[in-house]
């Protein structure tokens, strides 16, 4: 695949005009750029020791970049996944997974840094319980020349959003690759808060408070065409916002063609500017818990947009209601059936074409 800024790709484009040569276009991409993380997930079962206190986990591959790229593989999109792979014994595993879900990893780089690590805690309702050890890790520390190598020439929609999108110095970096690519490809944010390293004294380490965090979101949602916003996100950044069509109605007038609301397991919000908000219930299902479910939704409506041809703002502002709601449930599916399982294990194209039939 070629990258953006690759000097040989130039290079064989020039030798193409002076000798005659066809070369195919890129295949149209989605690009996932963001951070890698290892999850350590409780095992309930295994307990945690005569004297309660050697709880027991197991690693599994997460992060919001690293869940949305899988989980559009596992859909069949062509997908690549721009990321900083830090030191560790744990990154290969990282690697390994994206590319078993047939995730480009072309635009890994590998980084000095440690791998970043998340130790997770389960409420009753499945949701997570966050402990983050990520000082000095690997996924915030791009550079202009490290981004500008590794970006597929094809990206046709490029996804960003969470901690590597709101902590600097590569938050600022991020922000110019969106400056730049706006108008070129559709662009995807989701702000995924996480309140402990966006504020307080552990988001102070990352340079991070309130109000950096906010406008350097700000500037990304300016951009965007489509962001993926959680109730929990809103709780943070505007604790304050009131009722949640209100706010998806202010979001949609904020810049985006396309917003959508998740709120649990209460029915997504889908908002356009100057349209009313629509709604849609997810579909039921036992839920083991909810890691990886807006990773799952964001990449399920992502991959339909890119299957559909919907690459450009145009073509996402023409898409009437009714497709849309057709993309949104798939969407929605993805997310359900990832919430079947242990973990960020989002489904396969086979697996929702089968819960589908069974609707």
């Amino acid at each position: 695949m070629p990258w953006l800024a690759n000097g040989s790709t130039r290079t064989v484009e020039r030798d193409a005009a002076t000798y005659g040569w066809s070369v195919p276009a890129p295949t149209p991409t989605l690009c996932v750029l963001g951070e890698l993380v290892v999850d350590l997930l409780p095992v309930p079962e295994a307990g945690s020791g005569p004297e309660g206190t050697a709880p027991q986990y197991v690693a599994r591959p997460g992060g919001n970049a690293l869940n949305v790229a899988v989980a559009a593989g596992r859909l069949g999109a062509p997908v690549a996944l721009v990321a900083r792979l830090g030191t560790g014994p744990l990154g290969a595993a990282l690697r390994r997974h994206a590319e078993l879900a047939g995730v480009d990893v072309g635009g890994f780089v590998d980084a000095a840094e440690p791998v970043s690590l998340a130790v997770i805690g389960l409420h009753p309702d499945g949701s997570p319980d966050y402990g983050f050890h990520v000082l000095g890790a690997a996924d915030w520390q791009w550079t202009d020349e490290e981004l500008a190598r590794s970006v597929p020439e094809g990206t046709a929609v490029l996804h960003v959003g969470s901690i590597s999108s709101w902590t600097r110095p590569g938050a600022d970096v991020i922000a110019a690759l969106v400056d730049r690519l706006a108008g070129r490809a559709l662009i995807s944010v989701d702000p995924n808060i996480r309140p402990p390293l966006a504020d307080g004294p552990v988001g102070a380490t990352l340079g991070n408070d309130r109000a950096s965090v906010t406008a350097r979101l700000d500037r990304l949602v300016a951009h965007a065409d489509v962001v993926k916003v959680s109730a929990e996100d809103l709780a943070w950044l505007e604790p304050d916002a009131g009722d949640l069509d209100d706010v998806a109605r202010r979001w949609a007038a904020r810049g985006p063609a396309l917003v959508l609301l998740t709120d649990g397991g209460a029915p997504l919000r889908i908002a356009r500017p100057g349209n009313p908000v629509l709604h849609r219930e997810s579909p039921r299902v036992e839920v083991a818990d909810t890691v990886g479910a807006g990773d799952s939704l964001a990449a399920g409506l992502l991959s339909g947009l890119l299957a559909a041809g919907i690459t450009d703002r145009a073509a996402l502002e023409a898409l009437d209601d009714d497709r849309l709601l057709d993309l949104v449930d798939d969407a929605a599916l993805v997310a359900a059936l990832n919430c079947t399982r242990v973990g960020a294990d989002p489904p396969t194209r086979a697996e929702v074409d089968a819960a589908r039939a069974a609707l």
